[in-house]
């Protein structure tokens, strides 16, 4: 995992803008298809690159695919991970505007490890993360409630929650940087949030 990350640090990057280009190119032909561009400002903060594009489908149905990466590692602690989720939205009135549902899936992979002060919830141990390393990958669901704001003509702002279910398997490691080892192809279920987002919004 962690030479993939590495081999590959500039490759997804430019996959996720490449599909976000060809959704945008696609759709701003047609005029009854509402385009976004967009990006969640909390992963931002965590210096992870990300990026989404939403389409509407139907008067109150739209598409949204977001993907982001990150890897790297700071002081030490590693979250490296690259992630898709698409999403599948209803609208209760206006479509891109205003309260909707969501179904999504999600996927990817991960080599997390060296990180402390993540507290234990839902049968999940990230403490365990403190000494050890894990790297696999994941494949899940979930269903969210969200919320987007009109700031003007073309700019939006939205947040959204998500709760579901991830099923992982992977490669623990004594220590972060180094170690045989110590468990191989481990299986975990995870329920609890799958998603949350403030996506900043510009709309085609």
């Amino acid at each position: 995992m962690k030479k993939y990350l590495t081999k590959n640090r500039g490759l997804i990057p430019r996959t996720l803008i490449a599909i976000v280009a060809v959704l945008s190119a696609t759709f701003s032909t047609h005029a009854q298809h509402d385009v976004s561009l967009k990006t969640n400002l909390l992963y931002d903060a965590t210096t992870t690159i990300n990026l989404g594009a939403e389409i509407t489908l139907a008067p109150k149905w739209s598409f949204d695919l977001s993907g982001n990466f990150n890897g790297w590692s700071v002081n030490g602690h590693l979250w490296k991970h690259w992630m898709l989720q698409p999403e599948a939205r209803y609208w209760f009135c206006d479509r891109m505007s205003g309260h909707f549902v969501a179904m999504h899936l999600l996927g990817g992979q991960y080599n997390i490890g060296n990180i402390s002060g993540i507290p234990d919830f839902l049968g999940n141990h990230p403490s365990n993360l403190e000494n050890t390393r894990i790297q696999g990958w994941y494949a899940g669901a979930g269903i969210g409630y969200g919320y987007s704001w009109i700031l003007s003509r073309h700019w939006n702002i939205e947040a959204e929650i998500a709760f579901g279910w991830a099923y992982t398997r992977y490669d623990r490691y004594p220590c972060a940087k180094c170690g045989t080892k110590i468990q191989n192809d481990k299986a975990h279920n995870y329920v609890g949030p799958t998603k949350a987002a403030v996506n900043l919004i510009y709309v085609f």
